[in-house]
C-alpha cells in the first residue's frame, strides 16, 4: 500500500515535471538580457495557450508595448495581455513534446507554425518557430520563472 501511494506521487510529480503549464521567461538573443513572462495555460480540450503577462523593456523603451506590426485584432493592441501562443497539442508518443501550435513575434507580427519541448526536468522549455518545416525553423530557450497557472 505504501509503495503503492509512492509509485502514484511519483508519477504526479513526472507529470508536472512535463507540463509546459506555468511561467516563462524568454530571453533576448542578442542580449542574452530577460525579455518577458510568459503565462502558459491548458484549455478544457487540452490544448495550451499563452500570454505576455510582463515585459522588461531596454532603456528607452516602452514599457507598455503595443503591436504595431501585427495585423487585423492585434494590431496597435497591448502586448501585456496578448496571446502569442496557441493551439498546441501534446505528443502522443512524447509526453515533453507539444505540436501543431502557432507563435507570434510581436516584434515583426509574424505568425509561424510551433512546438515546444520540456526539457531539464521542467525548468526549460524549447521553443521552435518555423515556416513550412521544423527542420528549417529557429528554437528558443525559455527559463521557468514558476509553475502556477
Amino acid at each position: 500500500m505504501v509503495i503503492c501511494g509512492s509509485l502514484g506521487w511519483m508519477l504526479v510529480a513526472a507529470a508536472a515535471d512535463n507540463s509546459p503549464v506555468g511561467y516563462w521567461k524568454t530571453i533576448d538573443d542578442v542580449t542574452g538580457q530577460p525579455k518577458s513572462i510568459l503565462q502558459i495555460k491548458e484549455t478544457s480540450n487540452h490544448t495550451l495557450y499563452g500570454k505576455v503577462v510582463k515585459v522588461f523593456p531596454q532603456a528607452g523603451q516602452d514599457p507598455n508595448p503595443v503591436c504595431k506590426a501585427c495585423e487585423g485584432e492585434k494590431h496597435n493592441q497591448p502586448i501585456i495581455g496578448m496571446t502569442i501562443l496557441e493551439n498546441l497539442t501534446q505528443s502522443q508518443d512524447d509526453p515533453t513534446l507539444w505540436t501543431g501550435g502557432s507563435i507570434l513575434e510581436p516584434k515583426t507580427g509574424k505568425v509561424y507554425h510551433c512546438n515546444i519541448q520540456v526539457m531539464d526536468g521542467g525548468e526549460k522549455l524549447n521553443v521552435k518557430g518555423y515556416i513550412g518545416i521544423p527542420t528549417f525553423g529557429r528554437s528558443q530557450t525559455w527559463i521557468r520563472a514558476g509553475r502556477s497557472g
